[in-house]
């Protein structure tokens, strides 16, 4: 298939990705070109911005990559550093749909962190703000949407009409992990730290063939800190987790205060290793936390993906391990310009289960 009309757009705060899933379009298509359009994002003194693509979008099939999670860009406003806030990435994804002026044959959205994902249901006078997101997008003539690992998959009923993939990262995560971990796995469970993430948890369990265990999160209910009621207590529900390898899995770590006292409750219980897993690493208190609790031995390693922000001297930490999801993103990319099936990339079940195998093999022998 020609690639003359294939065209990427990759957002500054989310450069490194773009520039590696591009290396993998052009490997794919056994080309030297960039699939890259040059795009300039200034700001005014006030804060106000603007967007300015540098070549020709006409008849493109534009595929626009942001991670509105980046919080390590600023500007100057007001004679005053500012840092980039969710909201304004946001905007400048609809700033680069504005400029195209209506010219690409198709427009592709890829949020790896979706916007305003935790507010995706109203409780009482709440604001609604994932599903307002997607439909000003689907306003403004977008024709995808494609994010990773969805706080809520079923925030997609807000665009009906539009294509909304939702990806999980499941294999390329636990490809590294068996790779990395192989001598310390042997008889795994997969835990979720609460019951919203058991769906999650399920999926990893049944990619691996194991069980599955579940926290309780009981809060208190008559206060509100930080904009949730406050933990009280961690209740475990399911297999024995004693001397088993433990794989916690969520969607994002905020704060990880929840994650690091399931750590200490399943070490407590006599479990072996235990392996952090999360598409999204946020740390918005920080990583001291982290920190002191894998000197206490609350955790093993914490494994995450690229697709959003993740500090670089975070990345050295002997507890972090960087994931990169990039071959997965130019995969689907191309698997969406050449009109095929995206059926083969929803999860790599198969090959996850012969890495399994052998795994189990090594140990047993």
């Amino acid at each position: 298939m020609r690639t003359d009309k294939l065209g990427l757009i990759v957002l500054s705060n989310i450069k490194k990705v773009g520039k590696k899933t591009n290396q993998y379009l052009k490997s794919f298509y056994h080309e030297n070109k960039d699939y890259i359009i040059p795009v300039s994002n200034s700001r005014f003194s006030n804060g106000e911005g603007k967007v300015r693509l540098e070549d020709s979008v006409r008849d493109k099939d534009l595929y626009i990559l942001s991670d509105v999670g980046n919080y390590s860009m600023t500007y100057m406003m007001h004679g005053r550093k500012h840092h980039i806030s969710p909201d304004e990435h946001f905007q400048d994804i609809k700033r680069v749909i504005s400029a195209t002026s209506g010219h690409a044959s198709r427009i592709t959205v890829i949020m790896p962190l979706l916007y305003q994902s935790r507010q995706h249901k109203r409780n009482g006078m709440e604001s609604l703000d994932c599903a307002i997101a997607l439909q000003e997008l689907e306003a403004m003539g977008v024709d995808r949407i494609i994010t990773f690992d969805a706080h809520d998959p079923n925030v997609s009923n807000a665009i009906p009409r539009l294509p909304f993939e939702n990806f999980y990262p499941t294999h390329t995560i636990l490809k590294e992990l068996i790779q990395k971990e192989s001598k310390h796995l042997n008889d795994l469970l997969v835990v979720s730290p609460d019951m919203g993430a058991m769906e999650r948890a399920r999926y990893y369990a049944e990619m691996i063939g194991c069980d599955v265990g579940v926290f309780y999160k009981r809060r208190d209910l008559s206060r509100v800190v930080n904009g949730k009621n406050p933990i009280v207590e961690h209740v475990y529900m399911g297999a024995e987790v004693k001397g088993k390898d433990i794989l916690v899995v969520d969607d994002m770590i905020a704060s990880g205060t929840s994650m690091i006292e399931v750590g200490k409750k399943l070490k407590e219980s006599g479990a072996n290793n235990v392996y952090f897993i999360a598409t999204f690493a946020l740390f918005t208190e920080g990583i001291k936390m982290f920190q002191k609790a894998y000197q206490e031995g609350v955790f093993d390693k914490l494994y995450t993906t690229n697709l959003s922000y993740v500090p670089e001297t975070i990345k050295k930490e002997h507890w972090y391990q960087d994931v990169d999801c990039s071959y997965q993103l130019s995969q689907i990319i191309h698997t969406c310009y050449e009109r095929s099936s995206l059926e083969p990339l929803w999860n790599g079940k198969k090959e996850i289960i012969e890495k399994i195998n052998e795994l189990k093999t090594f140990i047993k022998n």
